[in-house]
């Protein structure tokens, strides 16, 4: 009996896991709300978790599967002794090599993902480079929310100097927000992470960005956002007692430049003057009365 439940308890779990993964979809246990990335990056991502899923299922389905059958096998005959053995050294080869061929497979299969996450400094530092004007904001992570500078409307970067100086230190016509980001549509974006303490971690799970932000450091994020909507940022990293409400968004929006200068409308009104829209609509009834 002890030999049938035995081998039955190792078959039965290879079996759960291949039900467990069929029912997932179903049950919303996969990537953030069970959707596929917002970014092209991001769903570069999910096939890497989908290669690296059906390797370590394929190989945890054929050890339950071998060790099941061995233990049917070797307790067949209570009466036979057992063989113990040192060791074999073409086995120790051969579970040294296959592990390694893997690994070595994953890591040349993913740098095309990871240059295409992170290696752009190249680029920017070329004068004139198409990729200096992707750069649409600052964020700076702080105790316990996310700060976000914007350059001002019409702002075109000549070269990776002209970025880092714009970074150093505020800038006149620079717009702000607070925890919520705002960026284009269907276009390559370029932010800055920074931290104002300690270490933080930008991390947006629709669009499976994350990165950390360290004191000290400037760290360039690049991506593309191809469904316009609202996407949670939160921080990732501990980072002390308020940690758990550092939340805001980032939106995807068409029209990035008319938000830039809606956004300039709003942070120059200085509470008195009226607005152009404001001033528009008086002109109009005016004109009706006479």
């Amino acid at each position: 009996m002890s030999r049938i439940f035995w081998c039955l308890f190792f078959t039965a779990w290879p079996i759960l896991g291949i039900v467990v993964s069929v029912i997932s979809p179903q049950m919303n246990w996969g990537f953030p709300d069970n959707r596929e990335s917002a970014t092209p990056l991001g769903e570069r991502i999910d096939d890497l978790f989908y290669l690296i899923l059906c390797i370590v299922t394929i190989a945890f389905i054929g050890t339950m599967v071998v060790l099941a059958y061995v233990l049917w096998k070797a307790s067949k005959n209570e009466d036979e002794k057992g063989w113990f053995s040192h060791g074999s050294h073409n086995l120790e080869v051969i579970w040294t090599i296959v592990p390694a061929g893997i690994l070595l497979f994953i890591a040349l299969y993913q740098m095309d993902v990871w240059a295409i996450y992170r290696v752009r400094d190249y680029d920017l530092k070329q004068q004139n480079s198409p990729r200096l004007n992707n750069l649409v904001a600052e964020v700076i992570a702080r105790q316990f929310e996310w700060r976000i500078r914007y350059p001002a409307p019409g702002t075109v970067f000549k070269s990776k100097k002209q970025i880092d100086d714009w970074l150093a230190k505020p800038q006149a016509g620079d717009l702000y927000t607070v925890n919520h980001l705002h960026v284009p549509l269907n276009k390559e974006t370029l932010i800055y992470l920074k931290s104002g303490d300690v270490q933080h971690s930008f991390f947006v799970p629709e669009m499976r960005v994350k990165q950390d932000a360290i004191p000290g450091q400037n760290i360039d994020i690049w991506f593309t956002v191809n469904r316009a909507g609202d996407f949670d940022l939160t921080c990732a990293e501990l980072c002390g007692w308020g940690h758990y409400k550092m939340r805001g968004r980032v939106t995807a929006i068409e029209d990035f430049s008319g938000f830039l200068q809606k956004l300039k409308a709003e942070q120059d009104f200085d509470g008195i003057s009226k607005s152009a829209g404001e001033i528009a609509a008086t002109g109009q009834t005016q004109e009706v009365t006479r």
